[in-house]
């Protein structure tokens, strides 16, 4: 019998800038303000705490509002390959059975490159049946925060 169920919420936008470009934006995210321009309405704070931005076994701390609750989050870069992907989960490997790991996958195309978000959560069954609603609604404001930072980044590429 499986305890927890795995749940995946993927957001895609094609930007026409190429995969390089995106992974830039990346290495430049690091501190409240270059964070802030990201995701004007949700982000508030972002720091490294250890290590170099987006390299592996580097630790960073954000802040952001999900349905409309302040989350403190700090996680881990657990995997990187330049221009093309970002792998990151919490710090705690314990923590990592509920929460596996985020991904950015730039991949390219004709015109720029396709840009994915992917958020992985594992949920245990019986909360899952108890949460219903509540946990539906919570997904739900994460996929609209996820495709907003991504119509965000396409916007942002663009322009410059």
């Amino acid at each position: 019998m499986k305890i927890l169920e795995n749940i995946v919420l993927k957001d895609s936008v094609e930007i026409g800038v190429p995969p390089d470009r995106v992974f830039g934006f990346f290495l430049r995210i690091t501190d409240d303000e270059s964070y802030q321009k990201w995701h004007p309405v949700d982000h508030v704070a972002f720091r490294w705490l250890k290590g170099n931005p987006w390299e592996e076994g580097s630790v960073a701390r954000a802040e952001e509002y999900l349905h409309g609750k302040l989350y403190k989050l700090k996680f881990c870069v657990l995997k990187v390959v330049p221009g093309r992907e970002i792998v990151y989960g919490p710090p705690s490997r314990l923590l990592r059975i509920y929460f596996p790991g985020n991904r950015f996958v730039m991949e390219p195309v004709e015109n720029g490159c396709v840009f994915t978000a992917e958020c992985r959560l594992r949920i245990g069954r019986i909360a899952t049946l108890l949460a219903g609603r509540k946990l539906e609604k919570g997904l739900s404001s994460v996929r609209r925060h996820m495709r907003e930072e991504g119509e965000n980044l396409k916007t942002i590429l663009e322009k410059t």
